[in-house]
């Protein structure tokens, strides 16, 4: 037996270490509580069966979730995404039940016909087909937005798209809650279950909707009146879990009543500070909430019934990606760009945190279960596994859609048709063409640098892989066509010996260096700009013969810095020789930063500061010694400060907790740091 200490002990010191390990990989930290639950819940650290009591602290999670969620709706937000989230998501929810629900008929009439049915399979019928929908159709809240933000992705189209799918998931989830606990009532009895759930969530729900309203805002009014936050934090707390008691007391579940308290709070001008306050009881209950889900997977249904695992996983997210494509594809509901739907499908496609409440619900009594034991564990296996997946696939999205709008285009039957007329209507407009720029990629910069030279009277034709794009700038009057890049035929076709100069708006080195292969050898002198992310790659590109290399992060840090200067008085001659000398050596001044936890490691050289201590290495040496031995693993000593912030010079010798700026790749700083501190 584990003590009540022990087991809190190993559950903190497991979640602790998953998570931080999370972290570094860039992946979210509900993630990390999922892998931690599926590691206590083995056989190496079966603390599972000890822990039952916490999965009703764990509840308190999807409590608080839900609440935040209820924060977000409002009807105004609801009316502005009215076509993404009711005609996108709800058509996504209804054909995912609907399909559901057939199968698990079509399930059941096998079986009464005395066919041959898996066993895995028994006992099926529309119930279990309304719960495995319901859990099919969700995707992850919490793993989507977090990824959408962490892209700042949330203001595109494709961020819009997924946030309304979602948004009206959640609207769903709200009445799968109260469905699905009447599910679980006998048959002969399920349809008063039904009526009577259905009547209790309609006259609870309009009376605090309608009257609530109210005496909420009347409530808060109080409250701030009080200068005290524990108060507000308290007021928070109890009409959050006071509400969620007044629905479990009317037979419906806890979640429901804190989506309400959401929403009603959300109408009141406190809505962002409740936020704020809610947030950390959120996160670490919810994290609990996933631990304790990952829990409940037997880790060795992954060896019994490995093949339906697999079947579960991919199906499901195959299925949803297909149909998310389809949907905001098709002109009467999305309508959206290729590119835009594959990026969709990608987030869309994985399982969700409330798929695994309803699992719960459903199988809540054994005696009145939905699903079958083992059904049961090779679903929450498989949702587990998807949202492992989930981060990644939205990570690659964008390379991901690509690759596959390129196939798509390869497998239609008239792509070499359209190519071929393509090409030679390309070709045909280019003989009298001289002195154009040529733009390689149509997106939000190319499309900004052509505007820009277009005002100056310039020639602009522009160049992107995109057919939507295309189309619809083509359209418009602009000079645009479709191809790739880096295909040799295709730069020859642009007319590069008439063009005054090329310009590359997208941000994908390796095919920027090959394209800067091809003009050098066609046009040897044409001046090429080029776009990146960063200052990273910036001496390979100009070594293949870029004329200029623009790193985008660092010529915003530059604008930023020259706005400040100028609202703080200083002259526009002194600002524009702060921002040239800035830019002096192509960006050296500012190619080297101080690496943080959410910073990704590629090589590039950086910054890192390195404390002397006592019994260091460097205390017994010059300055000027220990900057010759860091020279000989390619480090540079930027500046060496004592504690009182004198800089020290090259004779001295080195002082405790002088603090020492070095210049290097990362593992050569991991090695000057060693030299400084142990020789």
């Amino acid at each position: 037996m584990h003590s009540g200490l022990s087991i809190v002990l190993t559950l903190l010191a497991v979640a602790v270490a998953v998570v931080v390990l999370f972290r570094r990989l860039h992946l979210p930290p509900l993630l990390g509580y999922l892998a931690a639950g599926v590691l206590l819940g083995s056989s190496l650290l079966n603390v599972a069966k000890e822990t039952a009591q916490m999965q009703v602290l764990a509840e308190f999670g999807v409590v608080f979730l839900m609440f935040s969620i209820g924060l977000e709706f409002s009807l105004p937000k609801l009316s502005a995404m009215r076509r993404s989230v009711f005609m996108i998501g709800g058509t996504q929810v209804a054909i995912t039940l609907g399909v559901a629900i057939v199968l698990a008929i079509a399930v059941q009439a096998w079986t009464a016909y005395g066919l041959p049915t898996p066993d895995l399979l028994q006992g099926l019928d529309w119930r279990a087909g309304v719960v495995l929908g319901g859990a099919l159709a969700m995707s992850s809240t919490a793993i989507v937005m977090k990824a959408l933000t962490d892209q700042m992705q949330l203001d595109t189209a494709y961020g819009r798209t997924v946030l309304g799918v979602l948004l009206f998931q959640d609207l769903a989830v709200v009445l799968l809650l109260v469905l699905v606990p009447a599910l679980t009532q006998p048959a002969n009895q399920l349809l008063w279950a039904l009526g009577l759930a259905s009547l209790k969530a309609a006259v609870l729900l309009t009376l605090l909707l309608v009257f609530g309203q109210r005496w909420m805002q009347r409530l808060f009014d109080l409250i701030t009146q009080q200068p005290s936050r524990e108060l507000f934090t308290l007021t928070v707390l109890l009409i959050t879990l006071g509400l969620a008691w007044m629905t479990e007391l009317a037979g419906l579940s806890l979640a429901l009543g804190a989506f309400v308290a959401g929403m009603l709070i959300a109408e009141t001008p406190y809505r962002h500070a409740v936020e704020e306050d809610i947030k950390p009881f959120r996160d670490v209950l919810l994290g609990l909430f996933f631990l304790t889900l990952g829990m409940q997977l037997d880790i060795s249904v992954l060896l019994r019934q490995p093949i339906w695992v697999a079947v579960c996983l991919l199906l499901p997210m195959a299925f949803k990606a297909i149909l998310v494509y389809w949907i905001v594809r098709s002109p009467m509901l999305g309508a959206a760009q290729a590119n835009t739907a594959v990026r969709s499908a990608l987030a869309l496609c994985a399982a969700g945190e409330f798929g695994f409440v309803l699992l719960s619900l459903a199988n809540r009594d054994a005696s009145t279960a939905l699903l079958g034991a083992e059904l049961s564990q090779v679903v929450l296996a498989s949702m587990v596994l998807s949202m492992l997946l989930a981060p990644v696939l939205m990570q690659h999205s964008e390379r991901i859609a690509t690759w596959v709008m390129a196939h798509l285009r390869r497998l239609s039957g008239d792509a070499w048709m359209n190519q071929a007329l393509n090409l030679h209507q390309f070709a045909t407009q280019k003989i009298a063409l001289k002195g154009h720029v040529i733009v390689l990629g149509y997106g939000r910069s190319g499309q900004t640098v052509a505007q820009v030279l277009r005002s100056e009277g310039l020639t602009v034709l522009a160049l992107d892989l995109d057919p939507d794009r295309v189309r619809e700038a083509t359209a418009a009057g602009q000079r645009v066509q479709f191809g790739d890049a880096s295909r040799r035929d295709t730069l020859v076709g642009l007319g590069l010996a008439n063009a005054k100069a090329l310009v590359m708006s997208f941000a994908n080195t390796g095919v920027q260096l090959k394209v800067l292969h091809d003009v050098r050898e066609l046009a040897p002198n044409l001046p090429v700009i080029v776009r990146t992310h960063d200052e990273t790659g910036l001496a390979r590109l100009k070594a293949a013969g870029a004329s200029d290399v623009v790193p985008e992060l660092v010529e915003g840090s530059l604008m930023l810095a020259s706005h400040a200067l100028l609202r703080l008085g200083t002259p526009m001659r002194r600002v524009l020789h702060a921002v040239q000398a800035a830019r002096g050596d192509d960006y050296q001044n500012m190619a080297s930063y101080f690496h943080g936890a959410d910073d990704e490691e590629h090589g590039e050289v950086q910054l890192h500061t390195v404390i002397l201590l006592e019994q260091a290495w460097a205390l017994k040496q010059t300055v000027g010694h220990c900057r010759e031995r860091l020279a000989a693993i390619e480090v540079t000593v930027k500046t060496v400060r004592s504690s009182l912030g004198d800089a020290l010079a090259s004779e001295e010798l080195g002082e405790i907790d002088s603090a020492w700026v070095l210049k290097g790749t990362a593992g050569a700083l991991r090695k000057a740091e060693s030299l400084l501190l142990r020789g």
